[in-house]
């Protein structure tokens, strides 16, 4: 987790992010220690509080868990979980805009899947 935090949207939400992308790559694995609060505060020159509130989120939503004394570990079927969640984000904050403004603008289906394999095809 050495990325930068950015002043683009709220610090415990992009701590939170940080914490789901490092399980999505495979650095935190389930049942593995996550980084503490204190850890995290003085990696990133922010307030332990600040920390907590992103960590309680992943509480929250089922991808840490708490082993009292111990520390916040990763959930069983926390990857899966935040691929659920970011899947269904993606839909809902991409796919159906994409779709919307495709129509307004006359485009079928076909061609808007022509457009994405276009673009797939000029990346390879």
């Amino acid at each position: 987790m050495n990325e930068i935090l950015t002043q683009e949207k709220s610090i415990y939400l992009q701590i939170a992010g940080m914490i789901e992308t490092d399980i999505l790559r495979g650095i935190l694995l389930e049942e593995e220690r996550a980084p503490s609060t204190n850890e995290l505060a003085k990696q990133y020159a922010i307030n332990p509080a600040t920390a907590a509130k992103g960590i309680n989120i992943l509480v929250e939503e089922g991808v840490l868990y708490k082993k009292r004394g111990i520390g916040m570990f990763v959930a069983e079927g926390a990857k899966e979980n935040i691929l659920e969640r970011r899947r269904s984000a993606f839909y809902e904050n991409y796919v159906k805009k994409l779709i919307q403004e495709a129509r307004s603008i006359g485009l079928n289906r076909e061609e808007v899947i022509d457009l994405i394999r276009r673009n797939g095809d000029e990346r390879s």
